[in-house]
């Protein structure tokens, strides 16, 4: 029996097990949490430090910079890469 997914994108088998949106969700939290970890770590910041400049306990700052944890919102982002002198920018691509 031949496996229909051999020489097929990733991404196809991903979108057809319904996992696609869950993947990309995961992946760029683990973008946004490295490259505010990166941010941090450049300006000599640390998570008690950045927790005070976000006005919110250092759990949620650890919860933020763990890439496994989806959990975070837009608001949340954005206050983080302030605190770090950055802006948060979001688009919608195809």
């Amino acid at each position: 029996m031949a496996n229909k997914h051999i020489g097929s994108h990733f991404d196809e088998f991903l979108r057809e097990e319904g996992m696609l949106d869950d993947a990309e969700s995961v992946a760029a939290k683990r973008v946004i949490a490295f490259q505010i970890a990166r941010e941090m770590e450049r300006a000599n910041i640390s998570q008690s430090e950045l927790a005070r400049r976000m006005k919110t306990s250092r759990s949620a700052v650890e919860r933020l910079l763990d890439p496994a944890n989806p959990s975070v919102t837009l608001s949340t982002l954005e206050r983080a890469a302030s605190a770090v002198g950055k802006r948060l920018t979001v688009q919608l691509s195809a």
